[in-house]
């Protein structure tokens, strides 16, 4: 799975030939990615992708754990769609610290984001995600439990305009401004484009 790199840092993506079954990444206090009225929009935190024609895209998963602490410790998988303008639509997905606890997130942003969350079913700090591009072209998010996925949300809009890029890959980051560097471990990421579309 070669063709990974990194936005947001300066740390080596985390690969000989390909990316390995488990990996890291560290995310320092202050970064975010977020935009809400009237007027925040962050987009600095660390992001190890890969860019692939949208029209492409099938399915995305990864496990992702961490010692979260701070309020909005985060990290998990991110779909970011670039436009031909320098306009940026994205959807995340993953585990976000919250109200004291771990909570499975998910955001999606158009013109301005917006949130939903639920505690991690087993109570625990550990979750699997998956991003999928279902047949009715819509984007389907699914928490991932043994052999079953449970669908946690749809995304409408993600596919309207094929013809662009898109970054896929996984995410780590920290809004606050307390605490020490937040460091989200990953496993077994899986990317599955079709190679149709991307030759």
């Amino acid at each position: 799975m070669s063709g990974f790199t990194f936005a947001n840092t300066i740390e080596k993506v985390p690969r000989d030939e390909n990316i390995p079954h488990e990996f890291s990444i560290k995310a320092s206090p202050s970064t975010d990615i977020w935009a809400k009225p009237p007027s925040t929009f962050r987009f600095n935190a660390p992001i190890l992708y890969k860019t692939i024609p949208l029209a492409s895209f099938k399915r995305a998963r990864v496990a992702v754990t961490a010692d979260w602490k701070s309020t909005y410790d985060q990290g998990g998988l991110i779909l970011v769609i670039n436009g031909p303008d320098g306009s940026q639509k994205w959807i995340k997905t993953g585990i976000e610290f919250t109200h004291g606890k771990p909570h499975v997130s998910t955001v999606a942003k158009d013109v301005w984001a917006d949130w939903s969350l639920f505690p991690v079913p087993s109570g625990g700090p550990a979750a699997t995600v998956e991003m999928v591009r279902e047949q009715s072209n819509t984007l389907w998010i699914y928490l991932v439990e043994g052999v079953q996925r449970n669908p946690i949300r749809e995304v409408t809009w993600a596919f309207e305009e094929e013809n662009q890029e898109c970054w896929i890959g996984t995410y780590a980051a920290k809004p606050s401004k307390e605490g020490d560097d937040l460091v989200v471990e990953f496993r077994h990421l899986v990317v599955e484009v079709d190679l149709k579309e991307d030759s």
